[in-house]
Order: C-alpha cells, then sequence, then structure tokens
C-alpha cells in the first residue's frame, strides 16, 4: 500500500533538487565574465537533459540494480528502461518516486564539474564527457554509497554503504567528492585559460551569483532532508541541521575574508553558503545542531582558504570546484569520525563522542576511495576526448568569446541599447522595425 504523505514529500523534494540545477546554471553563470555566460548555463542544462535520459535507459539500474560486481556495480539489465518499476511499491513508497529522487542527484553531480573548465570547454566535447562520466563514474559510485543490502528482498548493494558502513547521509561521497576530483582533474587535462593568473577574471554578475546561491541553499532542504525517504523524524533533524550549518558557513567564510582581505563579500556570502551545504550534506543524519554549526563555521573558514590552492600549484579550476566541494565534502564527510553522536538518527558515536576511530577510519576510506577512482577515471576519459574531437576551443575563440563562436549567441544584448540607454525603437526607426518584423513573420 502506497503512503501517501512519504511519497509526497520524496516527490516535492525531487522537484526541489531538480530547481538545483538551473540554480547552479545562475550561480556558475554569474559567475564568469559576460562572454561566457550562456555557455555555462548550457552546460548545466544540457547535463539536465542528458541525464535524465541516461538515467532511464540504464543508469539507474547501473546504481540500484542488485549487485553483480563485489559492491561494484548494479545490473544494467535488471531495471533497464525502468522495466517492471511503474506500479511497484517498496515500504510504502512507488519505486518510481525513488527512480525520480535518484535521477536528479545524478544531474547535478555531472553539472558540477562544469565550473572547473568554464570559458574553454566546447560544448560538444562537454556532452560528450557528461555522457560518458555519469556511465562509467557516477552511476558505480552511487551504488557503491547509495545501493544498501534489502535481505526481504534479496537485494545486495554497494561496498560503501553496506560492507565499510561509512555514513553518508545524502552524497558527500557520491557527488562533492566525485564531482570535485573530477574537476581537479578534468582542469588539468584542458589546461590554464588565457590570461590565468595575470589577468582579472572577475564575476560579470554578483546579483545572478547570489540568486544561484539562494536557490541552491532552497532545493538542498529536499536533497538532505528528502534523503530521509519519508516526513519523519529523521527528515526534521537534517533540515535543522542544514540550515544552522549553512548559516554557519557563510559566517565563517566571511569572518575569514574579513581577516585576511578586510572585507566580506557578496561573493564569499554565496560561495559560503554552498560551502556549508556540501559539508553538511554527508553529515546531517549523524551531528546535533551544536555540531552542524562546529562543522559548517569550519567549512567556511577552510574552504574560503582552499581556493587560493589554484593559485599555488598552477591548476585552473575556473570556477572554484576543487576548492568548495572536493575540500567542502572531504571535510563533511570525514567529520563525521569525530562529530557523529548516538543521539542523532544515523545512532553512531565519533571520537569526540567516546566512540573511538572505528567510524573515522571508515569514514576516510570511503572518501579517499571515491576520490582516486573519480579522479583517475576522469583524466583518462578527458584525455581521450582531448586525442580525439578535442576539448577546448582554440585561442582566438576563446578571445572573442566562446558565446558567440560555440553557441552563435550573446547574453546581453548591447547592440541595441540606443544613445539615451533606452531599447525601445522611435519614430522611423520604429515603423521600419515594425515592417521587417511582419516580413520576417509572414
Amino acid at each position: 500500500m502506497v503512503d501517501t504523505g512519504n511519497t509526497a514529500w520524496i516527490l516535492t523534494s525531487a522537484a526541489l533538487v531538480l530547481l538545483m540545477t538551473p540554480g547552479l546554471a545562475l550561480f556558475y553563470g554569474g559567475m564568469v565574465r559576460a562572454k561566457s555566460v550562456l555557455n555555462m548555463m548550457m552546460m548545466s542544462f544540457g547535463a539536465l537533459a542528458l541525464i535524465s535520459v541516461l538515467w532511464v535507459l540504464y543508469g539507474y539500474s547501473v546504481a540500484f540494480g542488485n549487485d553483480v560486481g563485489g559492491g561494484l556495480l548494479g545490473d544494467p539489465f535488471e531495471y533497464l528502461g525502468l522495466s517492471g518499476l511503474m506500479t511497484s511499491v517498496t515500504n510504502g513508497l512507488p519505486d518510481m518516486a525513488f527512480v525520480g529522487f535518484q535521477a536528479v542527484f545524478a544531474i547535478i553531480t555531472v553539472a558540477l564539474i562544469s565550473g572547473a573548465v568554464a570559458d574553454r570547454a566546447k560544448f560538444g566535447a562537454w556532452m560528450v564527457f557528461a555522457g560518458i562520466w555519469a556511465t562509467v563514474v557516477y552511476f558505480p559510485v552511487a551504488h557503491w554509497v547509495f545501493a544498501f543490502d534489502n535481505d526481504d528482498l534479496g537485494v545486495v548493494g554497494g561496498w560503501i554503504a553496506n560492507d565499510l558502513a561509512a555514513i553518508d547521509f545524502a552524497g558527500g561521497t557520491a557527488v562533492h567528492i566525485n564531482a570535485g576530483a573530477a574537476a581537479l582533474a578534468l582542469a588539468l587535462v584542458l589546461g590554464t585559460r588565457r590570461g590565468f593568473g595575470r589577468e582579472a577574471m572577475r564575476p560579470h554578475n554578483l546579483p545572478l551569483v547570489m540568486l544561484g546561491a539562494g536557490l541552491l541553499w532552497f532545493g538542498w532542504f529536499g536533497f538532505n532532508a528528502g534523503s530521509a525517504l519519508g516526513a519523519n523524524e529523521t527528515a526534521a533533524t537534517v533540515w535543522v541541521n542544514t540550515l544552522a550549518a549553512t548559516g554557519a558557513a557563510v559566517l565563517g567564510w566571511l569572518a575569514t575574508e574579513k581577516l585576511r582581505d578586510g572585507h566580506a563579500t557578496s561573493l564569499g556570502a554565496a560561495s559560503g553558503a554552498v560551502a556549508g551545504l556540501v559539508a553538511i550534506t554527508p553529515a546531517c543524519s549523524a551531528v546535533n545542531p551544536v555540531g552542524a554549526v562546529v562543522l559548517g563555521v569550519a567549512a567556511g573558514a577552510l574552504c574560503a582558504l582552499a581556493v587560493g590552492l589554484k593559485y599555488r600549484f598552477g591548476y585552473d579550476d575556473s570556477l572554484d570546484v576543487v576548492g568548495v566541494h572536493l575540500v567542502g565534502g572531504l571535510w563533511g564527510t570525514i567529520a563525521v569520525g569525530f562529530l557523529a553522536t548516538e543521539a542523532a538518527p544515523a545512532g553512531v558515536d565519533g571520537l569526540l563522542y567516546g566512540g573511538g576511530v572505528d567510524q573515522l577510519w571508515r569514514q576516510v576510506v570511503g572518501a579517499l576511495a571515491v576520490l582516486v577512482f573519480s579522479f583517475v577515471v576522469t583524466w583518462i576519459i578527458g584525455t581521450a576526448i582531448k586525442a580525439t574531437m578535442g576539448f577546448r576551443v582554440t585561442e582566438e575563440d576563446e578571445v572573442t568569446g566562446i558565446d558567440t563562436v560555440v553557441h552563435a549567441e550573446s547574453g546581453y544584448d548591447f547592440a541595441s541599447l540606443g544613445s539615451s540607454g533606452s531599447t525601445a525603437p522611435v519614430g522611423g526607426q520604429a515603423r521600419a522595425e515594425a515592417r521587417n518584423t511582419e516580413g520576417i513573420r509572414a
């Protein structure tokens, strides 16, 4: 029998998480230069379109099919095309509701990587990469982390969730460490942008960045609290922990900026919010609200410091995917081993609550396994695409602007502005444009 309350919450949460990808497009789009904004947003929307299809065809089966490879891979043929799932119900939840909820996780994970290669990646090459990466990296890693054994149904899941028993409530490893490690590998494969480290490459639209961050924060309540898979006490605790950690991370990032640079910036506030959301994702069911605040403050400070590492080590992670998602994901995942308390829904004590190092080593192994796997396989995929179809635009096209060259569009049509700043045609110009418009429509 279907539990309509829980089903409504999961479908609502799935819609919230889906909104995160357009939110990410706005967040990333505002951070690039004006000549790249459409390309940056198109990479998110391209991932949304492509992964939606692949998830239905075989992605869900690879991630949640019965294990066929020692905890490494689900059966890709068990739910091919979602066969057999349209009318099935598990624990009161329609299987198709769970399919939809997990689909939007796959989409946002792929889209996150695009921030590392802003301003220089071919859109066609990105789409090829996105499809291959989702198939050979994300879908298997989702099986490792999210596919739990079910003895009643005879289902065997992934090794991190079951054999290692690492805690990752909503995707610190499968989503953020995975995407962050891939972003680092892809940035190394593509190389630096023209002028990296010498020219200012400031965000062109900070209000767009803050709007995107706000939508991400809003959608993240579905991301984390929805992972409780029910409208229950766990979802409520996770919701509050997500709010507290994110607010604390904003404060931590802004304080770090103020002490280091003398200014607390809007970009810092937006980035701090995302850093806090990333860090609390794996830990939101394992810590109490005070632990969430501690975790968040540390995440804001650590990620604010980490974004500068690209200049020290020379990798061009354009929009700080490594500094925010990889570092934030590592901290949040490993922090479970320190800050977890048995009083929280996960029911495990970390080192600081008398639990010893048992949970800590499990968290470290899970985090490092995903990091290494994602980095190595991404580097291979990126190198293969670079050697065959080419991954980045020419230097001339990069200077001209990737929006114009690749998409034949511009995010801002400044040429249409008159001397008064108005875009409205007047007098004979208006009549001429009206005749032209009528001719076009005819």
